[in-house]
């Protein structure tokens, strides 16, 4: 499988991995990686949390950053 990105600007490069957010193929230098928590455990009872590693594209990484100066709720 090719790198989307890649691709796009005309040259061809093997994907290392898939964007979780859009499901784009993505070469070393195009995958941004991440982490994000996750719930894990009983339905019922105390939950656990870890955190797991997150690949995204370079498009979903830079739609899915905070916005300076923007007041979250």
């Amino acid at each position: 499988m090719q790198c989307l990105e890649c691709h796009q600007h005309q040259h061809e490069q093997e994907a290392v991995a898939v964007c979780q957010t859009c499901g784009a193929a993505v070469c070393e230098e195009h995958a941004v990686i991440g982490t994000r928590r996750i719930r894990r455990g009983p339905i019922f009872g105390a939950p656990d949390e870890a955190e797991v590693r997150k690949v995204q594209c370079a498009a979903c990484a830079a739609a899915r950053a905070p916005v300076p100066g923007a007041v979250s709720s």
